[in-house]
């Protein structure tokens, strides 16, 4: 049998390996910076694009985007070619991936700092980059599937399933969640509104951890952890399972994320149970990677990266045991809106994607440089201090998100709220953000070590630009009759195709009632459109992040509705682009917020000195100040357009209002100015403050009635 000549190109893999410990370490600071932030809330020193609400979309995107996807990158382009026993099928596609790729890093970096955001979790990137993405994420699919197409292997192995269905899974995801309308270059409205929004913003939320940070990752765990224990992958029977029923199962989760919300019951129900039956395929693939190690933990013992591996895929099998529990409606009940969900998610990115992407690291790069790992016992210092560290940053949270739920829920004997301020349970996890920062800054000094480790094996090797092989063409191999499975692994078009209809079928499912049965979304007719003052108001609520820590949904709970008022309605937010329901309590909720009357209204001069300084108000406050909003200007130009786009969207302004939509904003803008003057403050009609505290006092008015006594 003839053998073909071919070569491996190592010089793409090596560039999104550097990029990956760059973004790598930047991600982690920045993370390590707001950590920091909620401890020292003056720390950000009255600079916008230092605030907390800016710089944390920042962490989760440098985290998510930048490190994890350069790395799963990084293993996909040394992997498939010689999984397919091909070169990868265009070295140019390569290049224009990986620049292109950094290019939309560094424009997220520079953007929302900025506070240029769309405002919908790891989606906050604005239009021009979303549509970046996409171009750049249709590159590498072409990239792919064309390499597969081109192999000189009849059968497709596990790990290349796995990155197969996260270009496809993934590129569906970001395309229906991303769809928008432009106002302006850098300034879009959703074109989902209210609960329809929140359902298709979680579907895409919980599977781009689902799709982004586990199947490709499940795909570098089949290869590298067999490559590094020098042994076959324990079942090929389970990997089948794990792969199909993975994908299968996992798109129907995302409405988990919104228990005890206005999302309608049955959208509840179908998250909660396939939550819960993800379990199986989660540990199945758990289990057929420890099992692999079967035999070898010796090896273990004496290997930083088999050790880093093995950790890495427990942290896995915790998160995705754990998840489901969360989806629970009774664990859910307890867990949601607080920094247990914190600690959950952390356990999978510094656990998981962390461990498996710096064992990769270890056992890849001496390959490319031809030597050996400069120092064993830094690389074992730096696998105890990701352990320890992960450990420290977790449980303290844990410990955070437990205290928090029971200090919201308590009632005295008399039958009030114990703890009716919410600022007692920030004061109470103070101590457990400070141990968050120790382990944080643990995790760091790893990574600084491996960087080190690292700098020096390349210095001691030559890197090896590419390397030979050969295998017999694909149509002058011998093979016997394929059945089952191995017949579909045998047609990558085929494959992939199916792939995308096991993801699609859930999607469909929820979303289909969700927008063709009105009942789902029932509306209220006393819920109005905002004024374009307030509307102004909201865009800049949406840029200094502020629903990162307020949340906008009131859970039909006692509790809740003692604290904050009658719990929220589907139909309240019909006109919000995008839904404000949140994900994370740092500070109070405020869907009822601008009701006076309630348990949490606050006059206009509270809310002026709130912002210019929130410790004048609340001593004890966690919140940094935004005397910015109280000296800029409101950029009144763009009215019109908002209004327009908003009418495009179906709010229903009246024919022709966006002409004179500014008569309107200045009229309540000299309303709520000429209030605060009245009261001592010397405040301008125009400023951003006014328009700000607009929003705020709008919220939960539309369907409250004012108290008599008001």
């Amino acid at each position: 049998m003839e053998l073909q000549k071919f070569t491996y190109d190592n010089k793409i893999t090596r560039l999104f390996m550097n990029a990956t410990i760059l973004w790598g370490i930047v991600g982690m600071l920045v993370g390590l910076i707001i950590a920091l932030e909620l401890i020292f809330p003056l720390m950000s020193q009255n600079i916008p694009w230092l605030s907390f609400g800016r710089l944390r979309p920042l962490h989760t995107n440098a985290v998510i985007f930048a490190f994890v996807g350069n790395g799963m990158f990084t293993g996909i382009y040394y992997s498939t070619p010689r999984l397919l026993k091909t070169p990868m099928f265009s070295e140019l596609l390569g290049k224009i991936h990986f620049w292109g790729w950094q290019l939309i890093i560094v424009s997220a970096a520079i953007t929302l700092p900025l506070g240029y955001t769309v405002g919908k979790e790891y989606a906050e990137l604005e239009w021009p980059i979303d549509i970046a993405i996409a171009l750049i994420w249709v590159v590498f699919g072409i990239n792919l599937i064309m390499t597969t197409v081109k192999r000189r292997t009849k059968h497709i192995y596990v790990a290349i399933w796995f990155y197969i269905a996260t270009f496809v899974t993934v590129a569906v995801l970001h395309i229906v969640n991303s769809i928008a309308i432009p106002v302006s270059f850098l300034k879009s409205y959703p074109v989902y509104a209210g609960i329809q929004d929140a359902l298709v913003q979680w579907w895409y939320g919980h599977n781009a951890v689902a799709f982004f940070l586990t199947t490709p990752y499940l795909g570098l765990m089949y290869y590298f952890v067999p490559k590094a224990a020098n042994r076959p992958i324990y079942s090929y029977k389970l990997s089948i399972i794990h792969f199909w029923a993975l994908i299968f199962l996992y798109i129907w989760a995302g409405p988990h994320h919104l228990l005890y919300s206005a999302l309608p019951d049955w959208a509840q129900a179908l998250g909660v149970v396939f939550s819960i039956m993800l379990i199986a395929p989660s540990w199945g693939g758990m289990i057929n990677g420890l099992l692999t190690l079967r035999g070898a933990w010796d090896k273990v013992r004496e290997s930083p990266v088999l050790k880093m591996f093995v950790v890495g895929i427990t942290a896995y099998g915790m998160a995705t045991f754990e998840g489901p529990m969360l989806s629970l409606k009774s664990v859910n009940a307890l867990s949601h809106f607080t920094d247990w969900t914190i600690a959950h998610v952390h356990i999978g990115a510094l656990g998981w994607n962390g461990m498996i992407t710096f064992g990769m690291l270890y056992w890849l790069l001496p390959k490319i440089y031809n030597t050996k790992l400069h120092s064993v016992k830094l690389a074992n210092a730096h696998f105890w201090l990701a352990t320890t560290g992960m450990l420290f940053f977790a449980i303290p949270l844990y410990f955070a998100g437990f205290t928090q739920s029971l200090m919201w829920k308590q009632f005295n004997e008399e039958g009030y709220l114990a703890y009716p301020n919410f600022i007692e349970t920030v004061v109470q996890i103070l101590p457990m953000y400070f141990i968050r920062v120790f382990g944080g800054t643990l995790y760091i000094t790893g990574v600084v070590l491996m960087i080190i480790n690292l700098i020096k094996t390349a210095n001691a090797g030559k890197f090896i630009q590419s390397e030979d092989d050969e295998a017999p063409a694909l149509h002058s191999q011998s093979h016997g009759v394929d059945k089952g499975h191995r017949i579909i692994e045998g047609k990558p078009v085929i494959f992939t195709i199916l792939t995308l209809v096991a993801i699609l079928i859930g999607g469909i499912v929820e979303f289909v009632p969700m927008f063709m049965v009105k009942s789902n979304v029932p509306t209220i007719s006393s819920v109005q459109p905002y004024t374009p003052l307030e509307l102004h108001g909201r865009d800049i609520y949406l840029r200094e992040g502020c629903y990162l820590c307020h949340s906008q949904m009131i859970r039909p709970f006692r509790s809740e509705v003692e604290r904050y008022g009658d719990y929220s309605k589907a139909g309240e937010s019909i006109y919000d682009h995008p839904f404000q329901f949140g994900s994370k309590r740092t500070g109070p909720d405020l869907a009822r917020e601008g009701v006076k009357g309630g348990p949490i209204y606050k006059p206009d001069s509270w809310h002026y000195n709130h912002f210019l300084s929130p410790q004048k108000m609340v001593a004890q406050s966690i919140m940094p100040p935004y005397p910015w909003l109280i000296s800029r200007d409101l950029n009144i130009s763009t009215t019109s357009k908002k209004i327009r786009v908003m009418q495009t969207l179906g709010v229903p302004y009246p024919e022709g209002y966006a002409e004179r939509a500014n008569d309107d904003l200045l009229k309540q803008a000299n309303q709520i100015a000429k209030g605060l003057r009245d009261g001592g403050i010397q405040v301008e009609d125009t400023k951003e403050v006014i328009a700000l505290i607009a929003y705020i006092q709008r919220l939960g008015t539309d369907i409250h009635k004012p108290a008599n006594n008001q």
